[in-house]
């Protein structure tokens, strides 16, 4: 054999590699599917500074003053009132199972004290789980409410000063009035972490059989398909405990993270949410005809969880088609729900929508991971 390179072998080997890539189509679709996806998530759906927030609007007047703030706040583009409610515990309500992000009080007196000449005020309850979807809309109220002020009472060319004057905006930032990041951040890890591991650790179970020559015996032995799939799981769910032990106890000694709802409630999410990753993970290893291949189909999944669920980037900031997309993501529906019980202190009637859609994933995935398993079977 000659030492000397030899460009006609060279090229042998070349279209081999070729010809093996080429084959290996999982391979090759994430050599071109994860740029393009973090292209379009990054250039169109991750947005810092969102627009178009759901509010809900509690006053029992309705005179022009209360409607040339509701318009001036609308015009700003960040809010959208969808609830107008003359019920504070309505509102209430709707804060804390996330179906808004604002509350706007118009007190009943805010025209009187307008025609009087009096500092009237308005109260502004702002969803701060989330410090950055807030901030933007929290810092153009001022100076928005005030201008709106003036234009309804015919003094637009009063100075700025008066406007301040004549208008005060109380804003309260509920769940987390220091905006302190670890708040929204670690609550959200636990999610991420869980994920990241389960499906990753329960796609390579039944690949690894596959690979190790050991599938046979697996389908040779006396067993159904559900006593398999739950052998394969629920040794992971066991590892799953142990992480969220540790990661709910550093969030509250490590970080400070407050924890004002029920742990039963909490608990009852985390079983949930951990069956259904293991379940996803255990229908992607029926998928995948390697291990190499179950880890890259799993990195396909875990990428638009971590950008589309809210964990990075605030939820209602992207565009509605990025958003539909992450309604899809069970990460979504578990951030939303230990963010409530952990800092809203929301009870089961406030999550249980959201409890609900991860037990239907839980049933999808069940019903792929069986039925691909029977296929192997025959």
């Amino acid at each position: 054999m000659s030492a000397v390179l030899s460009f006609r072998r060279l090229g042998a080997l070349l279209a081999k590699e070729f010809t093996q890539m080429r084959r290996d189509r999982v391979t090759f679709a994430m050599m071109l599917g994860v740029p393009l996806t973090q292209l379009l998530l990054f250039g169109f759906a991750i947005n810092n500074d969102p627009k178009g927030l759901p509010a809900a609007i509690v006053t029992t007047s309705h005179d022009q003053y209360s409607r040339a703030m509701i318009s001036a706040l609308e015009l700003t583009g960040y809010y959208r009132f969808t609830h107008v409610t003359d019920s504070a515990a309505e509102a209430e309500d709707l804060i804390t199972r996330g179906d808004v992000a604002f509350v706007v009080t118009i007190p009943s007196d805010f025209g009187v004290r307008v025609e009087r000449g009096e500092a009237p005020r308005i109260l502004v309850e702002a969803d701060a789980t989330d410090p950055a979807a807030a901030s933007g809309a929290i810092g153009t109220l001022g100076t928005v409410a005030g201008e709106a002020l003036l234009r309804a009472t015919g003094r637009e060319a009063d100075a700025e000063a008066e406007a301040a004057r004549r208008l005060e905006v109380v804003v309260h930032r509920r769940y987390n009035p220091e905006g302190i990041s670890q708040f929204n951040i670690v609550p959200g890890l636990l999610g991420v972490i869980l994920q990241m591991t389960m499906v990753m650790m329960t796609s390579m179970a039944l690949t690894r059989e596959r690979e190790r020559g050991t599938l046979e015996t697996l389908l040779a032995m006396p067993v159904s398909p559900t006593e398999v799939m739950l052998a394969k799981i629920l040794p992971y769910l066991a590892v799953g405990a142990a992480q969220v032990t540790l990661v709910l106890g550093a969030a509250r000694w490590i970080f400070g993270v407050p924890f004002v709802g029920a742990m039963s409630v909490l608990l009852g999410a985390i079983f949930v949410f951990v069956l259904a990753l293991v379940l996803l993970g255990y229908a992607i290893s029926s998928f995948a005809r390697s291990q190499m291949q179950a880890m890259q189909l799993t990195f396909f999944f875990f990428l638009p969880s971590i950008l589309l669920s809210g964990f990075m980037f605030p939820f209602r900031g992207m565009p509605p088609w990025a958003q539909a997309f992450g309604e899809i993501l069970p990460l979504t529906h578990f951030n939303r729900i230990i963010r409530a019980v952990m800092l809203k202190g929301a009870d089961l009637r406030g999550v249980g929508g959201e409890m609900l859609v991860l037990a239907l994933f839980v049933l999808i995935y069940a019903a792929i991971a069986l039925a691909r398993y029977r296929r192997t079977l025959d």
